[in-house]
């Protein structure tokens, strides 16, 4: 069952209508607007270009391995470079709540949806906190020297993981 409601986040508290375009990341893609559901979207709780590694497992037989691998009983875990944590603490993050019904499910990535169309905002919501989101949220979040240990794990495992703007990460 879809969403009600879908959101995106921005540290721009003022826009008015999401336009299609095509992410410099992904230079092929057709132009899109995209959108997170509520399960994912911790996965946004940070600044824009703060590069990230992130996992989670889905089922009660991935956690195991989750909780072996990572050494944790969270559930999920986060992680960025000790470099980016002075914006986490002041980077002020807004949450858009966008109308699911113009948006379809983007096959290549879990949780994310996308929408062809000007896509105009219900409603703008300060995120607040960030590291107290995620505290509260129950999410592990790792202060690391270096993101590419947490990556080769993450990619390796049979947990979900999202792995966003390692062009920013420290070097290998």
């Amino acid at each position: 069952m879809a969403p009600a409601i879908l959101y995106h986040f921005s540290e721009d508290p003022a826009i008015a209508r999401f336009v299609p375009h095509v992410p410099n990341s992904n230079p092929t893609h057709p132009p899109a607007v995209w959108a997170i559901d509520a399960d994912h979207a911790p996965l946004y709780w940070f600044p824009r270009d703060c590069p990230r590694v992130t996992a989670w497992p889905r089922t009660p037989d991935e956690r195991a391995a989750f909780e072996s691998a990572f050494s944790t009983t969270a559930v999920r875990l986060h992680a960025i470079e000790a470099s980016w944590l002075d914006r986490m603490h002041t980077t002020r993050l807004y949450r858009y709540d966008l109308p699911a019904a113009r948006f379809a499910p983007w096959a290549e990535a879990s949780g994310q949806w996308i929408a062809t169309e000007v896509v105009a905002p219900l409603a703008v919501h300060p995120v607040g906190d960030l590291l107290g989101a995620h505290v509260a949220a129950g999410i592990e979040l790792r202060i690391v020297p270096s993101l590419w240990p947490l990556r080769d794990l993450a990619v390796e495992g049979p947990w979900d993981f999202s792995i966003v703007r390692m062009a920013n990460a420290q070097p290998r």
